[in-house]
């Protein structure tokens, strides 16, 4: 079994802030794998399924993003987990917008939510870290943290959240290296040969075409007079 933990802050007013693109990765996980529906349990919202061949514990916390921990050790040991057991998706500062990165244990880097499960369960579980990008100076992260996602982002943010629940099940066997490949496909997939085809194609079509040689109107008799002044 596995504990599938997304990190944000409860209620409407955060729904769509940048801090809560760990309960956006889970509800759309939920959505596209029929999970139950949710309800509460653990200072939280839990939804349960399969992901292949692996049950799953899906848990929001509702105990707002500084005391995540909490919610994630009473649901641990109800179930009888370890930390290796626990996948935490949260945003990240640090990765550019749309970049995805899979880390087990280490530090919290700051993340508030992070430090909170640390202090309740350790640092040997695994982080689904998902790049929300940087405001530029520490005094700002606050406000850029909480803030919503600008309507700009919303198409890559829509592509890594349906890759994540597309690679899921695969992070549910551990195999991470299949999990960040189905990511990828979303956000940034591969061109087929006719897409290529048709780019060169256009491309020929607007290059300048060679200017036409220029017409000889010379008679015979100005053409051997020509030569033989040369």
């Amino acid at each position: 079994m596995k504990l599938f933990v997304g990190l944000g802050n409860p209620g409407g007013k955060y729904a769509h802030n940048r801090h809560n693109i760990g309960f956006m990765a889970l509800d759309e996980i939920a959505h596209s794998h029929s999970f139950s529906p949710w309800k509460g349990k653990f200072q939280g919202a839990v939804a349960e399924g399969r992901l292949g061949s692996e049950k799953v514990i899906l848990l929001k916390p509702e105990t707002f993003m500084n005391l995540s921990g909490q919610s994630v050790g009473e649901a641990m040991r109800f179930y009888k987990l370890t930390p290796a057991d626990v996948v935490v998706f949260h945003d990240e500062l640090d990765l550019a917008p749309r970049k995805i990165r899979v880390k087990s244990g280490g530090g919290h880097a700051g993340h508030n939510g992070l430090r909170s499960i640390h202090q309740h369960i350790g640092e040997a579980y695994d982080r689904v870290r998902m790049g929300i990008g940087h405001p530029g100076h520490k005094d700002r992260v606050a406000g850029y943290v909480l803030h919503d996602f600008a309507k700009a982002d919303q198409e890559w943010l829509d592509d890594l959240l349906r890759g994540i629940a597309d690679g899921v099940p695969h992070l549910a066997e551990g195999d991470n290296g299949k999990f960040l490949n189905a990511v990828a496909l979303r956000v940034a997939p591969p061109r087929s040969s006719t897409t290529v085809k048709k780019e060169a194609s256009k491309q020929k079509k607007t290059e300048t075409p060679p200017a036409p040689e220029a017409q000889d109107t010379r008679s015979s008799l100005q053409k051997l007079a020509d030569k033989f002044r040369r």
